[in-house]
């Protein structure tokens, strides 16, 4: 039997999103935001959600652009800290160490250090409620060579993205593969 818990934001996992911008003054700020994702194919889009209130949703706004970088493990305490912290108030980049990058190619920065970036250009705004969801079409994705595998691709093992679990409020890592996707589900076909 299935516990009922209401309507709650509980979905697992969810990324932590490293969001780049700049704010009217040219500022680079980074938010850390775990209400995200991949929502279209074609134009390939990422979207985040935030609330009205935060320094970031204005400058999202203002600049029509943001970057995506990927938290990774190693960067764990420094992701917390831009989720915890108002770029209103302090320069994260500054008390964190982490190195402003301009975007060539869309006006908001990116952390040097996160070893995956998605530059946005911002396509459409969604009014939900609380929070307003920006869809970016991803105009590229940045990697760096140290994450990526045999193959020349990303390597999701070499990132090691950190994953956040909505239920605990806790920070988690990947595992290793435990099945080849459009593939182990054949299994079933007959």
């Amino acid at each position: 039997m299935k516990k009922s818990f209401g309507a709650k934001t509980l979905l697992f996992p969810t990324p932590v999103l490293m969001v780049g911008t700049y704010d009217e003054n040219g500022k680079a700020n980074l938010m850390n935001a775990a209400w995200g994702g991949i929502c279209c194919s074609q134009p390939p889009c990422v979207a985040v959600s935030l609330r009205k209130a935060t320094h970031s949703h204005h400058c999202i706004v203002e600049r029509k652009a943001f970057t995506v970088g990927i938290a990774c493990e190693s960067k764990m305490a420094e992701a917390d800290y831009c989720g915890i912290a108002s770029g209103r108030d302090v320069d994260k980049f500054a008390v964190t160490g982490l190195t402003p990058v301009r975007s060539e190619l869309v006006d908001a920065p990116y952390a040097a250090e996160l070893p995956v970036v998605l530059e946005c250009r911002l396509l459409h705004t969604v009014e939900i409620g609380l929070h307003t969801q920006f869809i970016g079409e991803i105009i590229d994705v940045k990697g760096d060579e140290s994450v990526l595998g045999e193959d020349g691709f990303l390597d999701i093992m070499k990132i090691k993205p950190l994953i956040y679990d909505t239920s605990h409020k806790g920070y988690h890592g990947v595992s290793n593969c435990i099945g080849k996707a459009f593939s182990i589900g054949k299994e079933l076909q007959k």
